[in-house]
């Protein structure tokens, strides 16, 4: 069981930074273009492919039964590999390669900000600025950028794929 988690939370956390670091680096050096949000967020799904794949697997290998509970703490545990993974990266990324990230992210909102959601952007851009002054808030953030989709696709894949004994 700990060989399937590890290699899926590998595998899952391979896929995200993968992108992470593409679309860090296309933001970067091409300030005047958008990355795209919805690219951001298939990457995440798509690397959450891995949890189902994961609690498929450790079905497999125990002759086809798996219950809800160990089905989701698979799910769970690769889910949480995948993400620290995904946190890891983007800290190397954000201290060593992007650390004015919030400025040019906070300049990009606000250019792209309807005039009467201005007021609101700038104040929620500060506040993220504020925010990224702390590692641990830096830290926080990142996993809340992936972590409830692994656990939201856990459960509906625990629920799917377990299987109890005939």
């Amino acid at each position: 069981m700990k060989n399937i988690i590890l290699k899926n939370g590998l595998l899952g956390g391979l896929i995200v930074s993968i992108i992470m670091i593409s679309m860090t680096s296309y933001m970067k050096y091409n300030p005047q273009y958008e990355p795209s949000s919805f690219m951001g967020f298939i990457s995440i799904f798509v690397a959450n492919i891995f949890v189902v794949l994961g609690i498929k697997q450790h079905r497999e290998s125990n002759l086809g039964i798996i219950s809800y509970g160990k089905a989701f703490q698979t799910g769970l545990l690769i889910s949480l590999i995948t993400s620290t993974i995904y946190v890891g990266v983007w800290l190397i990324i954000y201290y060593n390669f992007f650390p004015d990230f919030m400025d040019r992210y906070g300049e990009m909102v606000l250019k792209n900000a309807k005039p009467d959601e201005l007021a609101k952007k700038t104040i929620d851009i500060q506040q993220m600025k504020e925010w990224y002054k702390s590692p641990i808030m830096i830290i926080i953030l990142t996993y809340i950028e992936i972590y409830p989709i692994g656990i939201l696709v856990s459960l509906i894949a625990a629920f799917r794929l377990r299987k109890k004994a005939n």
